[in-house]
């Protein structure tokens, strides 16, 4: 019998040989869209299922509505998944069961940053941090639970927003990373830099330190999400400069909610929905992308528990 790997070990793996595009998936039938499209890892995002509950991403959702929708997301696609976990749901005892929900739950690892309760989306301004030591505290608790149900395989991402947090900046930022990866992070999410030239600085800047990266120092995550303080930079452009990963955290819901505002203002308009068929997801397309054929038995996709 072939040996199963874990989500978290199929997703290292992956990313020691590519920087790995996590389009986010906010719900079990964007996984399936994600896989479809031949994706090999998906993300699911704090601002995105925020906005999906009709709520800002200020940090109000609970721990338990994080983990339906990662359970929800792994019961159908075997992808590995990186998850957003805000500020860790409470202190360092909170950030224990944390990582011990998430990795029951499925998902290959999850990030918390440094921000202060209520949190802000990591492209506004305004943000507070919480200390370093406080950080790190929750960084070696992760790590500590990591251990314990996975043998340190579940990936512990550790946010920084100091770059765009006024009085602080890049060089603190580097300062909290190295904080971090000391304290056993597997990797590291500089939040809202601006140019591509301090995204390349800050992966030269952790390539020093100890870590699982190839290349030495931690893996690096890149957020690309629209409408931010980051310029546009793709997948390839991130992995040339030392980048592992690059999430795409809102993209699905964004153009989604726009398909949604589109098709009410043309039923407000029209009165019906005919003038919108033919951007509408068919009723085959979407039989198709749920593995369904009508008057044939459907269940659920074999993925289990290890393979998530």
């Amino acid at each position: 019998m072939a040996l199963v790997r874990s989500a978290g070990t199929r997703l290292r793996a992956l990313m020691a040989t590519e920087c790995v595009a996590l389009p986010g998936a906010f719900n079990g039938f964007t996984a399936r869209l994600v896989k479809e499209h031949g994706f090999k890892g998906s993300y699911i995002s704090g601002a995105a299922l925020t906005a999906s509950a009709g709520v800002p991403d200020i940090g109000v959702l609970t721990l338990d509505h994080f983990t339906r929708v990662i359970r929800e997301v792994t019961s159908v696609s075997e992808l590995p998944l990186i998850a957003d976990a805000d500020t860790g749901f409470g202190e360092a005892e909170m950030v224990t069961r944390m990582v011990k929900e998430y990795h029951h739950a499925g998902a290959a690892g999850c990030h918390i940053e440094d921000q202060v309760f209520p949190k802000r989306c990591g492209h506004l301004d305004g943000k507070t941090l919480i200390s370093t030591e406080d950080m790190v505290n929750k960084v070696e608790r992760a790590v500590q639970a990591s251990s314990d149900v996975s043998g340190g395989e579940f990936i512990i991402c550790a946010r920084t927003d100091a770059a765009g947090v006024t009085g602080l900046g890049f060089d603190h930022a580097i300062q909290r990373a190295t904080a971090y990866v000391n304290a056993g992070a597997d990797m590291i999410f500089p939040e809202g830099l601006h140019t591509k030239e301090d995204f390349e600085k800050f992966a030269l800047a952790m390539r020093s330190l100890r870590g699982p990266a190839p290349s030495g120092g931690p893996f690096m995550l890149a957020n690309m999400t629209e409408f931010g303080k980051t310029p546009y930079i793709n997948v390839q452009e991130f992995g040339a400069m030392g980048y592992h990963c690059v999430i795409f955290p809102v993209s699905t819901f964004r153009a989604a909610m726009g398909g949604v505002r589109d098709l009410l203002q043309s039923l407000q308009e029209h009165g019906c929905t005919d003038k919108y068929l033919e951007k509408m997801y068919t009723r085959k397309e979407l039989y198709r992308s749920l593995g369904y054929t009508p008057g044939q038995e459907w269940s659920f996709p074999a993925v289990s528990e290890s393979e998530k």
